[in-house]
């Protein structure tokens, strides 16, 4: 297998300009250089896309589109990225968050099991300002459908799937909606393998924590009811969901 396949970035945008250019250049620092970003501008009102376009005009890799009209989610931008990739792996990455050097280099080499759709890596949390205090998110080796129906494991700005394997895989307009994607990958008989390296910043940004958690709750609940999960197995693993968001939320 070409481990030098090209890699499409997904990466949706709206009023970032005091991050956009952090999370443009970690992706021009990576060690892995076949990569294209799309970066999808959910209509800021900011100086965001002003930022974006001087890098556009520096490294063409890097491509820009506007959306005809605010989304008010990263469902659908990311959806038109993916809907305009050319590579073989599809990545993604917020325009807040930043990626190591060395993210896409130890990726994709992982992509030679042929049952492996998905790989991902443990990420670091750090504060609006750019702050880190060791927080590292860690998850398991490897999942298959099985396992991650215990919780979502899998950071989205760790993630990169495999178009070859399962197609290009769109996200539905849900709460949860990266956990409902990977569910949906791994349902068809993939696993998603992890890195086991720290490999991704994300930024914690100031949301409403408390009523953010009761929303994830109920998302992570429709989510298992739109698999068809009976709702005494969807209580079960809903407890252990919520176990693990808790662990995650305290680090």
């Amino acid at each position: 297998m070409d481990t030098c396949e090209l890699v499409s970035i997904i990466t949706p945008c709206f009023n970032s300009e005091l991050f956009i250019a952090q999370t443009i250049e970690s992706v021009i620092n990576q060690t892995y250089s076949n990569w294209e970003m799309v970066i999808i501008d959910d209509c800021s009102t900011d100086h965001s896309a002003d930022i974006i376009l001087s890098y556009v005009e520096r490294d063409s890799r890097i491509r820009y589109l506007k959306m005809p009209f605010p989304s008010g989610s990263a469902s659908l931008p990311r959806n038109r990225g993916i809907e305009l990739a050319k590579g073989r792996y599809i990545a993604f990455l917020d325009s807040d968050d930043i990626w190591y050097p060395r993210k896409l280099e130890m990726q994709i080499p992982l992509f030679q099991d042929m049952y492996v759709a998905i790989v991902y890596s443990w990420y670091e949390k750090m504060s609006e300002q750019g702050e880190k205090a060791n927080r590292i998110v860690k998850s398991a080796l490897y999942h298959t459908y099985e396992t991650l129906l215990y919780g979502n494991e899998i950071g989205c700005l760790t993630c990169v799937v495999d178009t070859w394997k399962v197609g290009k895989c769109f996200f539905k307009r849900v709460g949860q909606e990266d956990y409902e994607l990977w569910l949906s990958i791994l349902k068809r008989g993939f696993i998603a393998k992890n890195c086991n390296e720290v490999l991704a910043s994300y930024r914690v940004r100031q949301t409403s924590l408390s009523s953010n958690k009761l929303k994830a709750i109920r998302w992570v609940w429709n989510i298992y009811q739109s698999q068809g999960i009976n709702v005494f197995s969807s209580i079960y693993y809903l407890l252990f969901d919520i176990i693990k968001s808790f662990v995650k939320f305290v680090k």
